[in-house]
């Protein structure tokens, strides 16, 4: 029975300490692809490359493996390859694991969230991992767990593809307090926009700011990674407001207007 094959990407880009984790962590499991962008695309979203053509080369990861990078999104190295890059579509997608958290409406912002929902659209199951940190930290706790999430994955009867949302808090493995199934919860950003004027005194802009904080209420990811837990969040790709329906039709709308 052929290996499962393990497609890894990164919205941090190909160089990231965290991805080379996670490719060490999965070795065992399968056979580990790892197709990831040249540069950081951190909250780029759920971005597609329509305009221009995208271009791969190989690579090498710190530890010598062997790698592609593209010129694309995280979005577009999962399309590639199950558009038959690799000549054989993955059994699983992992993405991460990013430097800092992706609780709440950061999955809006995600690359991270964002390859695993393009993996979901083509029919592969995915896990977004992230460490709860913008300092350098050790990966290999959330790694572990990763690796352990997987080889749960890849033995399930899941039916549908599934998108999984993984939160780890910054603390030694020790120091980690179990796991949480959990509901997204409320992100607050400190935003705010910088003007500056260029050598020409043209005026340009920065969105600057503290780093997001969150509600830490009890059953979110925000709550669970707050009180040293991991966090795994299943994440759906229907944005329908389902509660605004009934209303929404009691409005009786009607075209031509008037």
């Amino acid at each position: 029975m052929d290996r499962p094959l393990l497609l890894l990407t990164s919205d941090d880009g190909i160089d990231a300490p965290g991805l080379l984790a996670l490719r060490q962590a999965l070795a065992e499991l399968g056979d580990v692809s790892v197709v990831a962008p040249e540069h950081n695309w951190s909250a780029a979203g759920h971005s597609k490359t329509m305009h221009k053509p995208l271009r791969t080369r190989p690579a090498r990861l710190a530890d010598g493996s062997e790698a592609l990078v593209t010129s694309g999104s995280p979005s577009d190295c999962v399309a590639l390859v199950l558009l038959g890059l690799l000549g054989r579509r993955p059994d699983l997608v992992l993405s991460g694991i990013n430097l800092g958290a992706n609780v709440g409406q950061d999955v809006t912002y995600s690359g991270t969230v964002a390859a695993g929902m393009e993996s979901v659209i083509g029919g592969v199951s995915a896990v977004a991992v992230s460490l709860d940190t913008y300092e350098p930290g050790d990966f290999r706790p959330a790694a572990r767990f990763a690796a352990h999430l997987a080889r749960q994955m890849l033995g399930a009867r899941l039916g549908k593809p599934l998108l999984l949302n993984v939160n780890v808090p910054a603390r030694p493995e020790a120091a980690i307090r179990g796991v949480q199934i959990t509901r997204l919860g409320q992100r607050t950003y400190h935003d705010f926009l910088l003007q500056r004027a260029d050598p020409r005194g043209r005026p340009y802009y920065w969105i600057g700011g503290d780093p997001p904080t969150g509600v830490p209420e009890e059953g979110t990811d925000i709550g669970a990674i707050a009180q040293g837990y991991i966090s795994v969040t299943p994440i759906l790709l229907d944005l329908t407001d389902y509660s605004r329906l009934a209303a929404l039709r009691a409005w009786n709308l009607s075209f031509p207007i008037g």
